[in-house]
C-alpha cells in the first residue's frame, strides 16, 4: 500500500481550531465534560481527548476526539455517549464524531485541573 499524503506545509495546526466564538460552543464543551474515560476520573474534556468541536448554523456538531491510546477498552462506546451528551442540547440538531490518532494524545494535552487531579502537578 502506498499514500500520496503530502506534509503539512510549515505552520500549519495539527489540531484544527474549534469555533469559540459559536453561542452553542460554551454549552458543547459543558456536555463533553460530563462524559469520563471509565479508567481515569477525569472528564474527556479536561483529559484533551477532544480537539475540535465546529457547529454549523443547522445545529450540527462536528466533534474529532481521540483517546488515550488505541485500545482503549472503552473506544467503541465513548464516541456514542458525547454525541449522547451533546445531541441532549437545545440548538443541537445531531452530532458526528470523527476519531483520529494523529496527533497522539499525550499528558500535555490535560488541562491544569485535570493534572492536579491526577496528581502531576
Amino acid at each position: 500500500m502506498t499514500t500520496d499524503a503530502q506534509p503539512l506545509p510549515e505552520g500549519t495546526p495539527l489540531i484544527a481550531p474549534s469555533d469559540l466564538d459559536h453561542p452553542l460552543y460554551d454549552a458543547v464543551v459543558d456536555a463533553c465534560r460530563t462524559v469520563y474515560d471509565p479508567e481515569i476520573p477525569v472528564n474527556i474534556y479536561d483529559l484533551g481527548l477532544i480537539y475540535t468541536i465546529k457547529i454549523g448554523d443547522d445545529g450540527v456538531v462536528k466533534i474529532i476526539m481521540t483517546l488515550t491510546a488505541p485500545g482503549c477498552p472503552v473506544a467503541g462506546e465513548m464516541p456514542q455517549w458525547v454525541v449522547d451528551a451533546v445531541e441532549a442540547l437545545d440548538g443541537v440538531q445531531r452530532c458526528e464524531i470523527d476519531m483520529t490518532f494523529d496527533p497522539a494524545w499525550g499528558m500535555d494535552m490535560m488541562s491544569e485541573e485535570a493534572r492536579l487531579e491526577l496528581g502531576f502537578m
